[in-house]
């Protein structure tokens, strides 16, 4: 198969599964428009987070990464009445637009708590547990967010950590791709961690070929 085919199945499975929305579809659109990384989930890929955090009863959700707010609407659109999303976004320009699709998506303040600045410093002054956590920003840190994030679970926690695969290089132990080192320390650090329990999946699909952690703090 070639990627044109990945598209076309996730088009297919999109189409049929997830009903069209505008709230999203603007989302995307406004975030191009202001000239944020196109690097937003895919549909299917946000229905499964929200699924997930569903799933997981999640009342309390934490995002490392917000760009411009997509997966941010799924997961808040899987909180129930009273919920809480915290994001932290690094970019202050990403943060605005994702306030504003955020608040077209009916999220306020009240619900979702967008933090500015490097998500390492913002971690340690948050106050947990989270039921469940997504974390899609700078490769490089994820075993340091990984780390940092068990400080703000509890056992029954979800994590789930997007972009592992990097197109089949994270299996390069010579590699000296600092977002490739950020996976693999990232895997020794659930490899040795006893509090979580964990698997990677590969994916394909519109953004190529890629993958997520899942894991479940013990």
């Amino acid at each position: 198969m070639t990627d044109q085919n990945w598209a076309d199945v996730d088009d297919y499975f999109t189409g049929a599964l997830l009903s069209p929305d505008p709230v999203l579809d603007d989302a995307l659109a406004d975030s191009a428009a202001a000239g944020l990384p196109r690097i937003a989930v895919a549909p299917n890929q946000g229905k499964l987070l929200n699924l997930l955090a569903r799933q997981a009863g999640a009342r309390s959700i934490l995002e490392i990464g917000t760009l411009g707010g997509y997966s941010t609407i799924w997961l808040a659109r899987a909180l129930p009445a009273g919920g809480k999303l915290v994001t932290c976004e690094y970019e202050p320009k990403h943060a605005e637009v994702a306030k504003a699709n955020l608040a077209r998506a009916g999220f306020g303040e009240d619900v979702v708590d967008i933090r500015v600045g490097a998500a390492l410093d913002t971690l340690p002054t948050l106050t947990g547990p989270f039921d469940f956590i997504f974390v899609d920003a700078d490769k490089n840190n994820l075993g340091n967010y990984v780390r940092a994030v068990l400080d703000l679970s509890r056992p029954g926690t979800t994590i789930v950590v997007d972009n592992v695969v990097r197109a089949g290089r994270v299996v390069d132990a010579g590699s000296t791709d600092p977002d490739v080192l950020g996976v693999r320390e990232m895997v020794g650090v659930l490899a040795a961690e006893p509090r979580l329990d964990a698997t990677a999946v590969q994916t394909v699909g519109t953004k190529g070929h890629d993958g997520f952690v899942l894991a479940l703090v013990r």
